[in-house]
């Protein structure tokens, strides 16, 4: 329910409230709430699923949960009647899809260039956590539910919303997992399923609760490809709420999920405006470790900056240093956001001979930046963009860009340059 048409003038950013959870169709729902059309997603989802696919029928229903008024987005095929529940081979073509299936979809759609570099994240990540928890590749990783064709209408249709409200930063808050146990391909999974939380490394999650899903694989790859937690004293000022529903209408918990649009106070602004007092970078406060180390073997001493990293931690240095007796030694320093405190410190303590640890707390600048992947003749390689005043500017990861390297036999160099122009040309 849109309150207040969004202020153009300030980066907008994406406040999610995961009050029930966060799923594909639930993330829709909200976006559309906030404005972003349905006719404009059934124009956007018609040129990606084109024939020889069935035509999908796109809906907005208005209803409740726990007395609070939302939408209910719902895709099914054409001929299929409402709230009739699809077979596993319905619709678009094939049920199972490998990422190089939906990249290739994706890429010869009429896709915006901001819709399609988010949806590719979005499945990037995807591909890239089930690899992990099938033990395989990314581009050999094969799709069953998140392949079929309502999972990629969510993801798609939330791209497409997502570029036309012109949201620059996504905010979530904690993510509620739920439990019992979901149906999959697979067969019978835990809740929540092992991809589920693969894709939400990093971001604080709360355990147990009503037994149901509460954050499905697409929820979780849309925060992991395009959300962040929100920070310490995160504020922002309202411009427009959405509210998406669940299907599941559950006694214990409001299935919803809250989007709020609006500019975020950083440090250096005023609540009047939201403008930046600077030069468009913005502080926040991070967490700083250190240990000195000179009696550690330094093959744990890397295994231990992989556990960090993979934790959490945003930067592992490590520094030569003389230490006492005359000892060569290594100053291991560990940058790290202040939630995940009780984190560092027991890897620190687990995994290095170390008997004291110091920490404190710093204030950094940093430009505003988001992850997106780019289309290019080596495939689809992901990457930062960092935004100073009007100027951005895309640096590739250096894992995707390897791998595409080793993948086409190709320099490093050459992956490096074409993720460049892709990127330039999608913003011309």
């Amino acid at each position: 329910m849109t309150t207040e048409p969004p202020n153009t003038d300030a980066p907008q950013a994406l406040y999610l409230d995961l009050v029930g959870g966060i799923s594909g169709d639930m993330t829709v729902a909200a976006l559309c709430d906030l404005g972003a059309p349905l006719e404009l997603l059934r124009r956007g989802l018609a040129g990606v699923l084109a024939p020889p696919s069935p035509p999908l029928l796109l809906s907005l229903e208005r209803e409740q949960r726990h007395h609070i008024s939302g939408l209910r987005f719902t895709p099914r095929p054409a001929g299929q009647k409402a709230g009739q529940k699809a077979g596993p081979e319905t619709a678009a073509g094939h049920h199972h899809r490998t990422h190089q299936d939906i990249q290739k979809l994706l890429g010869e759609s009429a896709l915006p260039p901001g819709a399609l570099r988010r949806a590719l994240e979005v499945f990037s990540r995807l591909a890239a956590a089930e690899a992990r928890v099938h033990g395989t590749e990314p581009d050999q990783v094969t799709f069953h539910e998140v392949g079929a064709w309502d999972s990629i209408a969510d993801i798609v249709c939330a791209a497409l919303a997502l570029d036309h409200l012109g949201v620059d930063e996504i905010f979530c808050s904690p993510v509620p997992l739920g439990a019992g146990t979901v149906n999959s391909a697979h067969g019978v999974l835990p809740v929540p399923a092992p991809a589920t939380l693969e894709l939400l490394r990093g971001f604080p999650v709360v355990h147990g609760g009503p037994e149901f899903e509460r954050t499905t694989p697409t929820g979780a790859a849309i925060l992991a490809a395009l959300a962040r937690p929100a920070p310490p004293g995160f504020s922002q000022i309202p411009r427009a709420v959405g509210i998406g529903l669940g299907t599941r209408d559950d006694p214990l918990v409001p299935n919803l999920l809250r989007a709020v649009l609006g500019p975020v106070i950083r440090a250096g602004e005023t609540a009047a405006s939201g403008a930046p007092g600077s030069g468009g970078w913005r502080t926040e406060t991070v967490a700083c470790a250190e240990v000195n180390l000179d009696d550690t073997n330094p093959e744990w001493t890397g295994y231990l900056m992989e556990r960090l990293l993979e934790a959490g931690a945003l930067d592992v240095v490590l520094i030569p240093v003389h230490m006492k007796k005359n000892r060569p030694g290594t100053m291991l320093q560990v940058l790290y956001p202040e939630e995940l405190h009780d984190e560092m410190l027991a890897l620190l303590f687990s995994e290095s001979t170390t008997l004291g640890v110091r920490y404190r707390s710093l204030e950094r600048a940093v430009l505003p930046r988001r992850e997106e992947t780019v289309p290019t003749d080596f495939g689809s390689i992901r990457g930062k963009v960092a935004r100073l005043g009007q100027t951005e500017r895309f640096t590739p990861e250096f894992d995707s860009a390897r791998a595409a390297a080793r993948q086409h036999g190709v320099p490093l160099r050459e992956v490096y340059r074409a993720a460049g122009r892709a990127f330039e040309d999608g913003t011309d």
